[in-house]
C-alpha cells in the first residue's frame, strides 16, 4: 500500500490549528487560535491563515500583544511566524527537526516551517515550548 504524504499547506495549517484547539491541558488549555481566515487560500508568499494567542489575544484596543504567533499558508508548507520568545522557538524548532530561521524585523521573529504531515506534531512542540515561555514570564 502507498502512503501520500500530506504536503498541502492550507491542510496542514488546519492541522496545526486542530492539534491546537484539541489540547485542553497544560499550557494549550490558554490557547485560542483568533483572526481565522476560513476562505484563505495558499499563496507563494504565504496567506496569513490564523493567528495563536494568550486567551482571546484581544486587549479590548484592537492590538495583538497577546498573539504568540501568525500562521500563513503556501501550496506545499505552513510557515509559522513566532513572535514571543522567538529564541525559544528557534532553540525548539531545531530540536524539533523542523527547518527554522530568523526573520530580521523589529521586534525579531522566528520562522518554523512545517512541510509535511508528519512535522506538525513537532511544531505542536514548539507551540508548546513557546507558550511555557511566555506564560512563566509573565508572572
Amino acid at each position: 500500500m502507498v502512503v501520500d504524504e500530506l504536503t498541502d499547506g492550507k491542510r496542514l495549517g488546519q492541522l496545526l490549528a486542530s492539534e491546537i484547539h484539541g489540547h485542553e491541558r497544560g499550557v494549550f488549555e490558554r490557547l485560542e487560535i483568533v483572526d481565522a481566515d476560513t476562505d484563505v487560500e495558499p499563496s507563494d508568499e504565504g496567506a496569513f491563515a490564523y493567528a495563536i494567542a494568550v486567551g482571546s489575544g484581544d486587549r479590548g484596543d484592537g492590538g495583538n500583544d497577546d498573539w504568540i504567533a501568525d500562521a500563513y499558508i503556501h501550496p506545499d508548507r505552513l510557515r509559522v511566524e513566532f513572535s514571543a520568545s522567538p529564541d525559544v522557538a528557534a532553540a525548539a524548532g531545531r530540536e524539533a527537526g523542523l527547518r527554522t530561521r530568523p526573520k530580521a524585523v523589529d521586534p525579531p521573529r522566528t520562522l518554523v516551517f512545517v512541510e509535511s504531515g508528519g512535522e506538525v506534531k513537532a511544531a505542536l512542540r514548539v507551540v508548546r515550548a513557546v507558550a511555557a515561555e511566555r506564560f512563566e514570564t509573565k508572572r
